[in-house]
């Protein structure tokens, strides 16, 4: 039996709450494999759910997504072996350990020339964005697409993504120098949301022509101005809260600016299906592999250090994505 560290709180609250234990790992089960942890991915929702924005049972880990090498495999486990390098993510609240068991079900083989960071860096995010992009709304040629925080993790994926589908794309961020990271990967147009005044400086941007998508993960500080950016008939897609809940708003107010659709989508039901995760976590992964999305990596916290690297994403000091290196 293996010692494992993890993290795990007992109570909802700030970072911390956040303790790092440890405790014994059984052999993996029949259909399981023990994964020797190399990086884990930092996202948002991790936040949320220690804060009890979306309250667990308790007590429970945090994090979504990892990547490592197999050590061991249990019973039934045909697909990988001892050595093989392998992701994951929607596995089971844990993420943050430098050892687990997984169900081999939930794994992806990550491909040569992808590094375990790129892949940690990417997956949970690219497959948020490869959702986004070609599910909620499939981006087609010619589009105009608006993406708010930009700069951020899952915002340069789907800026990438979406110039490589061949939309027009408007970015927005909260800070000069954000702009420019979002400027770097590919925006046509970025806008500092952290102004007054910024949906006025968008559409004169833009000479007045407003996105037939908007993707919004920002939430209270940006919703309804959305609203004001999306073309008649467009798509608003809320799919994050990272400055707090999005107003309630009346449908009627749909209708009256332009006729618009909302939907808000999540990334878990779209890969709730083991094929289905794997065959999206294949496009992603190809994805990186051809240069089409590419690794930003902002800082990396130690485990023991779990704390800081919360407080620092849930402060918008970063660019990119938050590693943790067990």
């Amino acid at each position: 039996m293996k010692t494992a560290r993890k993290v795990i709180i007992n109570e909802f609250g700030g970072a911390d709450n956040m303790k790092l234990v440890t405790a014994e790992l059984p052999a993996p089960a029949p259909g399981e494999v023990q994964l020797r942890q190399t990086a884990i991915g930092l996202n948002f929702i991790d936040i949320y759910q220690r804060k009890g924005v979306y309250p667990l049972p308790l007590p429970t880990g945090l994090g979504h997504e990892a990547a490592g090498v197999v050590e061991a495999v249990g019973a039934d486990v045909t697909d990988f072996k001892p050595g093989d390098r392998v992701a994951y993510m929607n596995a089971g609240l844990g993420a943050y350990a430098d050892y687990r068991n997984i169900s081999a079900e939930r794994l992806v083989s990550i491909p040569a020339g992808v590094s375990d960071e790129q892949a940690v860096a990417l997956l949970f995010k690219g497959i948020t964005a490869q959702y986004l992009l070609r599910k909620t709304h499939v981006v087609r040629q010619g589009e105009t697409v608006l993406i708010h925080a930009a700069a951020g993790g899952v915002g340069q994926i789907l800026v990438q993504w979406a110039k490589a589908l061949g939309a027009f794309v408007i970015g927005t961020a909260g800070s000069a120098e954000k702009c420019r990271a979002a400027k770097e990967r590919g925006a046509d147009i970025v806008i500092d949301y952290s102004k007054e005044n910024w949906v006025e400086t968008l559409l004169a941007a833009t000479g007045g022509k407003k996105a037939d998508v908007v993707y919004d993960s920002v939430g209270k500080d940006t919703f309804l101005k959305s609203l004001d950016c999306a073309a008649q008939f467009g798509l608003v897609v809320l799919f994050g809260a990272a400055s707090g809940p999005a107003p309630a708003i009346d449908p009627e107010l749909l209708n009256k600016k332009g006729c618009l659709f909302l939907t808000r989508p999540s990334v878990f039901p779209h890969n709730s299906d083991p094929a289905v995760f794997k065959a999206n976590a294949a496009e992603v992964l190809e994805a990186i592999r051809a240069g089409i999305i590419k690794p930003s990596i902002g800082r990396k916290f130690a485990l023991a250090d779990i704390a800081a690297a919360h407080k620092t994403a849930e402060a918008r000091a970063t660019e990119g994505a938050t590693i943790i290196i067990p």
